[in-house]
């Protein structure tokens, strides 16, 4: 069994003394694991950085096998993050993420692509952010806990919409949240794709989207705590508010 694609580089580990297991998102292979003879080598392990775009080839006896890969670099991430805090948060925090949602072995050909877009963005602060919160709705979308953001879930209108209930994953209006107000999540404009995205929007952006990748995708693959990548860039993002 064999086949040859591009992917992302997801993650790294050790593997015995001079090889290393990686895992990389391919457009057509999805989340795919594979071991690099000499990886720890010092020709190959400055390719394998979480981030750079690679081309693979996977080679195994038995499409069950973990297999190997033989990889070339196509782009490095590596000088776009280098002495750039928020940069190197943010993309530890698409990988750290990819890594724990996705299933092996199983395309996500929109959400590589929109991950790809994101991943090429890095180092433009100004916009990075809103990408990346974007992103995230993205990720939430092809898992299966995509967020409805259209109306108002107890009165159907679409004005003064504020909320978004923690259970539904839908959007409340001031007037349909009523006593119930301090118990929904917040709904920035910026996550209806609305207004300038300030910054203290973003931020609130990142709450509603971090509860619903810890309190339903999370349980849902198996009550597993989120990577703590997220958080951190979540931090750093907040400490510049």
């Amino acid at each position: 069994m064999e086949w040859r694609d591009t992917g992302i580089l997801l993650s790294v580990r050790r593997h015995g003394e001079t090889s290393a297991i990686i895992d990389v998102f391919t457009p057509d292979r999805g989340r795919h694991a594979g071991v690099v003879r000499g990886g720890t080598s010092r020709k190959i392990a400055p390719i394998l950085q979480p981030g750079a775009q690679l081309d693979v080839a996977w080679r195994a006896r038995l499409e069950d096998h973990i297999g190997s890969f033989a990889v070339e670099p196509v782009r490095s991430r590596a000088a776009l993050v280098m002495g750039d805090r928020l940069a190197l948060a943010g993309l530890n925090a698409v990988t750290a993420l990819l890594a724990f949602c996705l299933p092996e072995r199983e395309a996500h050909l929109p959400l590589y692509r929109r991950t790809e877009q994101l991943l090429d963005l890095l180092g433009q602060n100004e916009v990075w952010p809103l990408a990346y919160l974007r992103w995230e709705l993205a990720l939430l979308e092809e898992m299966g806990f995509g967020l409805d953001l259209s109306c108002c879930a107890v009165t159907g209108g679409v004005d003064d919409l504020a909320y978004v209930s923690p259970k539904s994953g839908r959007a409340v209006s001031r007037a349909g949240a009523g006593d119930w107000a301090q118990r929904l999540l917040p709904l920035p404009p910026v996550l209806r794709g609305e207004g300038d995205a300030p910054d203290i929007e973003i931020a609130q952006g990142f709450e509603t989207t971090g509860y619903f990748l810890a309190h339903h995708l999370a349980p849902d693959l198996g009550q597993r705590p989120l990577p703590e990548a997220r958080g951190r860039f979540v931090d750093a993002f907040s400490r510049g508010l």
